[in-house]
């Protein structure tokens, strides 16, 4: 495939679903009545469904054959054993702990280490992650490289975590840090990647101040490929033995499998010792199930081992990231800029450039989300002021460091004609563009207020 210019979808498709192609007519009155809040459309008025890659993905042949063998058993699973070998493989840690989601992971590491006035550092924490530290009454912190704050910046990893803003960080705060963190991908910054030599060196300024090391590994696989590909050090390593010298350098991780595990539904937390082990799996027990099942039924474990092999083929993982390079170049042709270098499981236009016209506290991403939906019948997400604007002690509105539209792309659906069907669209959105409007929000939930919330546009 490297000797050829197309990248080819490395499988045979064997089931398919009708789309649905609805008019802009028809589509108003739905985002009307959802209160202009993609989340609250329903999936079968959605023409290509781009809000997340999160349990999207299509399973494979292999992972279906696997379901069929299942052992439901309640407790000590055939099922469970097979995955818990397959992850030890992977991660080289030795106690795993099923859960239902990657959420449910984060709310048991934060419920049972977390106390008012902690801190948890990481390059930058994704939405659930912050909303569970911060329940705890916990902070979480971003300290991102400056490059990943800037869409037009062409560094080849910036989801790197500011090693030194982090040393300073952990030398001021150490005993306020149960754990620190990085993110691979890094999803809030545009689904930029982390190099192998910054993982070690945040690992190195952890381990110096005692700190136990968290990876979220949801997109580890991406990660690991890209760093293949980037980091001249790196190059000509198979991309299974990047991963396992990244988990090698923490403590743990935590995972939702439903991204680079190519599942629908499943989690998990993995760790190098002991320590954590009977607290989170007391609220494990509580709260998801027994710990050898974790909330998931013994077939979502059967198609995880699997997906947690299959997504480290490289012939997949290098058209995985051709989709997103692909879209990026195309739309860029356009005059419709998008974060840069292009990340591995989403595009991410950037509104805040592409509508400076709209300020953020009218939230310039949502509203190009939903135009993006009118026009196209594209589901995006947006990951800016929407997600992440906060109110000041006075009441006065703080924006996001970025005003994002996120097009995330489930594994193994979409062809390559899709993409062009969409380019062929955005054509047109962007000879009107000056005349999009804002919004203004009508109801704000309190917590992961973006999934609920209802906007209004400006009159």
């Amino acid at each position: 495939m490297e000797k050829r210019r197309t990248i080819i979808e490395p499988f045979k498709i064997k089931v398919v679903e009708p789309l649905t192609v609805l008019s802009r007519d028809q589509r108003a009155p739905l985002l009307r009545a959802a209160g202009h809040n993609l989340f609250k459309i329903a999936a079968e008025h959605v023409t290509f469904d781009f809000l997340t890659d999160s349990g999207t993905t299509a399973m494979s042949a292999s992972q279906w054959a696997a379901m069929m063998v299942a052992d439901e058993s309640y407790a000590g699973s055939r099922s469970f054993h097979k995955f818990e070998r397959v992850v030890q493989q992977l991660t080289g840690y030795q106690h795993v702990i099923p859960t239902h989601q990657g959420r449910a992971a984060e709310r048991l590491l934060c419920g049972s280490l977390l106390k008012p006035g902690m801190k948890v550092p990481s390059n930058n924490h994704f939405d659930t992650t912050r909303a569970n530290i911060e329940f705890m009454g916990a902070e979480a912190v971003d300290l991102v490289i400056a490059e990943g704050l800037d869409p037009k910046s062409s560094h080849p990893f910036k989801g790197n975590i500011d090693i030194p803003r982090l040393r300073a960080f952990c030398s001021a705060h150490a005993k306020e840090i149960p754990f620190g963190m990085i993110t691979i991908t890094n999803n809030t910054g545009g689904g930029q990647p982390v190099s192998l030599r910054n993982i070690r060196e945040a690992s190195a300024v952890y381990r110096e101040h005692g700190i136990p090391f968290i990876i979220d590994a949801c997109r580890f696989a991406e990660n690991s490929y890209f760093i293949k590909l980037r980091e001249e050090t790196e190059r000509g390593r198979p991309v299974q033995e990047i991963a396992r010298e990244i988990f090698s350098l923490a403590s743990g991780c935590m995972m939702s499998a439903k991204k680079d595990g190519l599942v629908n539904i499943g989690g998990f937390i993995a760790l190098h010792d002991a320590q954590w082990v009977e607290s989170l799996r007391s609220l494990l027990i509580l709260t998801e199930g027994f710990p050898t099942y974790g909330g998931l039924a013994a077939r979502d474990l059967e198609a995880l081992a699997v997906g947690l092999e299959e997504v480290l083929d490289e012939r997949y993982l290098e058209y995985r990231l051709a989709v997103t390079r692909y879209l990026a170049e195309r739309l860029n042709a356009l005059g419709i800029p998008t974060v840069q270098p292009p990340g591995g499981h989403a595009l991410y236009i950037d509104a805040k450039a592409f509508l400076p016209h709209i300020p953020p506290q009218h939230f310039p991403g949502q509203a190009l989300a939903c135009e993006l939906y009118l026009a196209e019948g594209v589901r995006s997400c947006e990951i800016g002021s929407a997600m992440f604007g906060k109110r000041g002690a006075d009441g006065s509105f703080i924006p996001a460091p970025m005003e994002l539209v996120r097009l995330a792309f489930p594994r193994r659906v979409y062809t390559q004609s899709h993409f062009d069907y969409l380019v062929e669209g955005m054509e047109e959105l962007v000879s009107r563009k000056d005349s999009l409007v804002g919004l203004q929000m009508a109801h704000e939930p309190p917590f992961l207020r973006h999934f609920t919330a209802r906007f209004e546009p400006l009159p």
